[in-house]
């Protein structure tokens, strides 16, 4: 029998509209969704993302929602992750293709690598549908170009020690997840001389989105903040 292959599928930042044609036409006819929650309770933001283009199928379909824990305990997410994959791979192996849906795009900072790597050591093809970004996104929501002509651009997952050894060699940086350290940030970025321009996203391009100057005053997890330094 021939096996079925895993699909990462990104769903762009929050707003329905931003899925994109391919990702909308494999999502009507794929045999099985994979949507991760990050617990029990918690429901899936990807999942409500293709929620209507789900309700419009008139086949069916299977929908996983294994949980992914938004933990540092690296045994405890390997045992989840090794969970995910089997369950995967058991649709898989009927010759199913199994869709996994994730925010913005599945190559940048996405729980799918995760599921990729282990469905690849198991033999079985892996492919992905690229997705609007959270950060493209949110440069379209500030009404801001993210760079131009020779300008460096740096993602930033994690504000730590490493922002200040990097900061001169950028022009402009996407901070992701800003609110977990905030006032890290906003000390590190005041330091640096150069004049600077901060906008800080919520909930990019999703009904509650906010879009303000500075740094983020919340603890909402979907928070990005752009800064662009000018040379004087």
């Amino acid at each position: 029998m021939i096996k079925g292959k895993l699909i990462g599928i990104g769903t762009g930042p929050g707003d329905p509209d931003l899925l994109t044609i391919k990702a909308h036409k494999v999502l009507s006819s794929v045999d099985v969704i994979c949507a991760p929650r990050s617990a029990k309770n918690r429901p899936s933001i990807a999942l409500s993302i293709v929620k209507n283009v789900l309700d419009l199928r008139e086949d069916s379909f299977h929908v996983l929602e294994p949980v992914f824990p938004m933990k540092e305990d690296l045994d405890l997410l390997e045992k989840h992750w090794d969970t995910a994959a089997n369950q995967v791979a058991s649709y898989l192996d009927k010759g199913q293709d199994v869709a996994f849906v994730t925010l913005g795009d599945p190559s940048i900072y996405s729980t799918f690598s995760y599921i990729q790597r282990k469905i690849e050591d198991r033999g079985y093809l892996v492919e992905m549908v690229p997705g609007i970004t959270s950060f493209t996104g949110c440069a379209s929501s500030a009404g801001i170009p993210l760079v131009e002509k020779d300008d460096i651009l740096v993602i930033v997952p994690k504000v730590d020690n490493r922002l200040k050894n990097i900061l001169e060699d950028g022009d402009t940086f996407v901070i992701m997840k800003t609110s977990r350290h905030s006032a890290l940030l906003e000390e590190t970025i005041k330091a640096d001389p150069r004049e600077k321009e901060i906008i800080s996203i919520k909930n990019c391009s999703m009904d509650d989105e906010e879009v303000k100057s500075g740094f983020v005053d919340h603890k909402k997890y979907l928070s990005t903040t752009l800064v662009k330094f000018y040379e004087k």
